[in-house]
């Protein structure tokens, strides 16, 4: 017998702020048939970064239900809460809501799933520094006009430069307004009902998900989906920070097939077989091969690149490609790789223009590149592919989460970074160790100079690799300035492993500007050599000599003879 129909819930839209008082006042509830809280920090951040853009993150679904008296758990907060005849019992928007009350209210401390803060500087939400910084505001603060106020004047009257900006994303994120459909209904099971059909059919899920619940792995760790595991192994090999799971997929889909996009609802149907480039290959085969493949291209993005963790691939598709690559030829001769690292550096510095900035177009074009068994076509093809020109990333406006940023990073990567504590030269997993889950890498690229000149902003100039945690503490001016005491020969190559010389040092307790344009200076003949050097666009790319048949040569020769 079907379920009896309800009456059309009645729509209404509320502002974040009419959500979050709800919420600690204790109106907002959470049924006992929703799942458990699955976002992480990085969730909760982009939530926040699509409000201040303005983009819709989706409807609410409220059931109206009285709420009885007691203590209400929501996230981290705990809220003991009078009774009230209509509460809010969230069917669809339990991550939504739990994410803007406990991150927008003092109690996003005690999880640091919620712990955010605003930098305005780089106009991005970041975690909140271990000590106040007058240009990171914590996410509460920003939240309260109020107490916005007092914090600029009272407690950092230097930035007041930054209260227009501030002020901006307060009135942003306090109206910001978020519809909702509430369900006026007695019958649990009905809105069981309703929940089970918001979530099913991967409605709800993304593709990399979806992919996995189609094809489960008979090996698989229930703690994990089956991309993160492949993350997870080739971190723990490699230190290369964990892949996002859409691109761990769309890697495995490259190695079988051009197009990334394709129907992964039929991608082990027997129509699929015949056209895949790994016929007759079973489930547990795909994920344990495309894994394999997927560690060779990582194995080549940081031993021939300069891309030592994920967090500075300029462009994910590239990845993806790679994967094909060496799915097809995991062990290139030498001067294969060496045009390999030719291509990656030129479509990494040509971008996405030539695709309309569509990533999926740009893999799928450059995987049709890719052919079994002809290695050397196969990177001539790619080559061919970098018709734009090749500029030099700019300097003066240095964001590290940018693909122009990560080039730089890959650049002064390539000069060893050593210690400015121990002097010992930085390896992928002290990286890996100090970068975790923080994507806008801000954590281990501390400002030399905290409050930089205003004209001097956003330069690369003012920010130092630093991987050690308690040396990010102190001041980076006083370490050094304080570290002249070691062997003359180690401390200069200490400093020349950052683009620092004494004479640096010397400008930098003198004129802070133009310490900055001098350092500035430096690091653009860095990025230059390095672009250079990885690109070779003054070679040709001539293919390795076992490429030719030289007896199809010779015999051509003695016909001419003849």
């Amino acid at each position: 017998m079907s379920k009896p129909s309800i009456s059309q819930p009645s729509a209404k839209t509320y502002t974040v702020v009419d959500l979050v008082a709800s919420a600690l006042e204790g109106r907002i509830r959470i049924p006992e048939f929703q799942r458990p809280l699955r976002w992480q920090w990085e969730d909760v951040r982009r939530l926040f970064d699509s409000i201040v853009k303005g983009y819709p993150i989706g409807n609410l679904l409220l059931w109206k239900r009285a709420a009885p008296a007691g203590e209400v758990k929501l996230g981290g907060l705990r809220i003991e809460s009078k009774a009230f005849d209509e509460g809010w019992w969230v069917v669809d928007g339990q991550q939504r809501l739990t994410s803007l009350a406990n991150a927008l209210s003092d109690g996003n401390t005690l999880d640091e799933r919620f712990s955010l803060a605003y930098d305005l500087h780089e106009q991005v939400f970041v975690k909140p520094p271990r000590e106040e910084e007058g240009h990171i505001v914590p996410l509460p603060v920003l939240f309260d006009l109020q107490r916005l106020i007092r914090w600029f004047t009272k407690e950092h009257p230097e930035a007041a430069d930054s209260l227009d900006e501030a002020s901006r994303i307060t009135r942003t994120l306090r109206e910001y307004q978020i519809p909702a459909y509430l369900v006026d209904q007695d019958d649990e099971a009905i809105l069981r009902d309703i929940f089970d059909r918001l979530n099913a059919y991967g409605k709800r899920l993304n593709k990399s998900e979806v992919f996995t619940a189609l094809y489960p792995n008979s090996r698989k760790n229930n703690q994990l989906t089956l991309f993160q595991e492949i993350s997870e192994a080739i971190n723990s090999v490699n230190f290369f920070g964990l892949i996002d799971d859409n691109t761990i997929m769309k890697s495995l889909l490259a190695r079988r097939g051009e197009d990334v996009t394709r129907d992964i609802r039929a991608e082990f149907s027997d129509s699929s077989r015949k056209v895949s480039d790994f016929q007759n290959e079973t489930i547990d085969d795909f994920y344990h091969n495309g894994k394999l493949s997927l560690l060779h291209a990582v194995n080549f993005l940081q031993t021939d690149c300069y891309v030592p963790h994920f967090f500075f691939l300029p462009y994910r598709h590239l990845l993806i490609v790679l994967t094909r690559f060496f799915a097809h030829f995991p062990e290139p001769n030498s001067r294969n790789r060496q045009l390999l690292r030719r291509w990656f550096w030129r479509a990494t510095l040509a971008g996405l223009g030539e695709f309309d900035a569509n990533w999926n177009k740009a893999a799928r074009t450059l995987n049709q590149c890719i052919t079994a068994g002809s290695e050397g076509d196969s990177i001539k093809q790619l080559l061919q592919l970098n018709h734009r020109s090749l500029t030099t990333p700019k300097l003066t406006d240095f964001r590290p989460h940018w693909a122009e940023g990560r080039i730089i990073l890959a650049s002064l990567w390539s000069l060893n970074p050593r210690s400015l504590l121990t002097g010992q030269t930085y390896d992928c997993q002290q990286l890996a160790d100090a970068v975790e889950s923080d994507t806008s890498l801000r954590s281990v690229l501390p400002r030399i100079i905290r409050y930089e000149p205003v004209d001097h902003r956003y330069m690369a100039a003012n920010r130092i690799l630093l991987l050690e945690d308690d040396a990010r503490d102190d001041s980076i001016i006083e370490i050094l300035t304080t570290s002249r005491s070691w062997l003359t020969g180690q401390w200069t190559a200490v400093l020349n492993s950052h683009a620092l010389n004494e004479g640096l040092l010397n400008t930098l307790t003198i004129d802070k500007s133009s310490f900055l344009d001098q350092r500035q200076a430096l690091i653009e003949q860095v990025v230059k050599n390095f672009v250079e050097q990885m690109t070779e666009t003054h070679l040709e790319d001539t293919p390795p000599l076992d490429s030719f048949d030289l007896d199809e040569m010779d015999a051509e020769r003695d016909d001419v003879v003849n």
